[in-house]
C-alpha cells in the first residue's frame, strides 16, 4: 500500500493530501529514510513523521484497504 493512503487509512494523518504534502516537505521517513508518498508500505515497517517540533515513531502491524475508527487503532503501534 502507498505510504499516503496508509497514513490516511490509519487516521495518522486526517487527509490523503496532506499526507502527500507532509511526505513532500520531507517530514516522514520509512525505516529511517526519508519518504515519498508513493513509497511501498509492509508489515514490519518503522514510519516517523515530524509533527511541529514533536516527532512520532509507529511501527506498522497491518494493512487494510479500509478501516474504521476501532480498527485503524490495530493497524500501527507506537514506538
Amino acid at each position: 500500500m502507498r505510504l499516503d493512503k496508509y497514513l490516511k487509512v490509519s487516521r495518522l494523518i486526517k487527509r490523503r493530501t496532506l499526507a502527500n504534502e507532509a511526505c513532500d516537505a520531507e517530514r516522514v521517513k520509512l525505516n529511517g529514510r526519508t519518504a515519498k508518498a508513493g513509497a511501498e508500505v509492509k508489515p514490519g515497517d518503522t514510519i516517523e513523521i515530524r509533527f511541529g517540533a514533536g516527532t512520532s515513531k509507529i511501527e506498522v502491524l497491518s494493512i487494510a484497504e479500509h478501516a474504521g475508527k476501532e480498527a485503524s487503532k490495530d493497524m500501527y503501534r507506537i514506538l
